[in-house]
């Protein structure tokens, strides 16, 4: 028998969908995915509760699901880890992924003014092979919170 839950998807479980979808857009921008993003991707959609044929579907069209900004800010730092590792997975810096980047941290609720130091920060950190609460550390560094 289903459950009310199984008919109607959370809102988390969506904007786990959307934010997926954007590290899916990232990773296309070459017009493919490689091994190395696909085996990113995977590991991704399992932490975000993705199922198969959700994957399957997001990677056809990821232009269909809709970029939710995370309300949390430890949300938004983990969506900008997350983007972050995709886009500079080959650890080549250039400009057009850095000035995405900053579109991005936009996008993310960063604010404006900080987002270039942001943005500097993430991609220097991920020339490193970081994991994520030392991302998060570095980046509350720059851009600490204002209660």
């Amino acid at each position: 028998m289903m459950s009310i839950s199984d008919l109607y998807p959370t809102g988390l479980h969506e904007q786990n969908k959307g934010h997926f979808a954007s590290i899916v857009r990232l990773a296309l921008l070459d017009n493919n995915i490689n091994a190395e993003e696909h085996k990113l991707l995977e590991r991704l959609a399992y932490r975000l509760d993705i199922t198969k044929s959700e994957f399957k579907e997001i990677i056809k069209n990821p232009d269909s699901y809709p970029i939710d900004t995370p309300f949390s800010y430890n949300e938004r730092l983990e969506h900008l880890y997350d983007l972050t590792k995709m886009l500079f997975l080959d650890k080549n810096p250039t400009i057009d992924k850095t000035s995405m980047m900053d579109r991005i941290a936009v996008g993310l609720g960063f604010p404006v003014e900080n987002v270039r130091l942001v943005v500097k920060e993430a991609i220097k950190f991920f020339l490193k092979e970081p994991d994520i609460e030392d991302f998060k550390k570095v980046i509350k560094k720059v851009n600490p919170i204002k209660h």
